[in-house]
């Protein structure tokens, strides 16, 4: 049903998340990130809720672990939720309850948690772990080699129809929020080529929002920078 993975960028501080799932419009359920805070992933039989309330924990300097586990303790249907947490410092955590679906795991790396269920063998989310640990380059290029390898080796048990990706930096707003709601086949690779369109233009962006006299125009009618 989905396999994500969340993760800390150790030399700039960045968070993210990357995720896959056969339902509709993952991106807008699942992810959940706060920058110069932590990122949480809420999946399974998904309540939105549970991203926020840990998020909320972490900003009072709850650790992940300790974050997670309150929020799960205190609503009714843990059974059915599996949660992945980082936190700031790069200390992670996951829950999976006992009603999670299929084949499923979850595992924590080097400044990353990978986690799945109705997953097409048990060595996915191991794989997602050992491919962001050892890819390079920015944060959104580690968390696609992540979720890259874990198709490689699988995925779900089924075909997936959507993805996102979402980078938190120092900034209020996420500096990278793509997302692919729907493809008949092929999703993560969908997401990877807006990837590899943004990329080129991310800096931009930021640049046009925190200080437009220096920003570059785009040749659009009205813009004549």
């Amino acid at each position: 049903m989905t396999f994500s993975v969340v993760a800390r960028c150790a030399e700039t501080g960045q968070l993210g998340i990357a995720i896959s799932s056969s339902s509709i419009a993952v991106g807008a359920r699942c992810p959940w990130l706060r920058p110069g805070v932590g990122a949480v992933a809420s999946q399974n039989i998904t309540l939105p809720s549970l991203g926020p309330q840990v998020l909320d924990l972490l900003a009072q300097g709850m650790a992940a672990s300790e974050a997670l586990a309150e929020v799960v303790a205190g609503q009714p249907h843990s059974a059915y939720r599996q949660v992945t947490v980082i936190d700031n410092e790069g200390r992670t955590a996951y829950f999976s309850g006992a009603q999670t679906l299929g084949i499923h795991d979850a595992v924590s790396g080097e400044q990353c948690v990978a986690a799945g269920n109705m997953l097409a063998n048990a060595g996915v989310i191991k794989a997602m772990v050992r491919a962001f640990e050892q890819a390079s380059g920015h944060l959104a290029d580690r968390l696609l080699a992540a979720m890259h390898a874990g198709q490689a080796h699988g995925g779900e048990a089924g075909p997936v129809h959507s993805a996102a990706l979402v980078v938190v930096d120092d900034l209020l707003w996420p500096i990278v929020n793509l997302r692919v709601d729907w493809a008949d086949e092929d999703p993560i690779g969908a997401l990877d080529q807006l990837w590899q369109a943004y990329r080129g233009q991310l800096q931009d962006y930021i640049d046009r929002a925190l200080n437009p006299h220096i920003a570059p125009g785009y040749a659009v009618s009205g813009d004549d920078r």
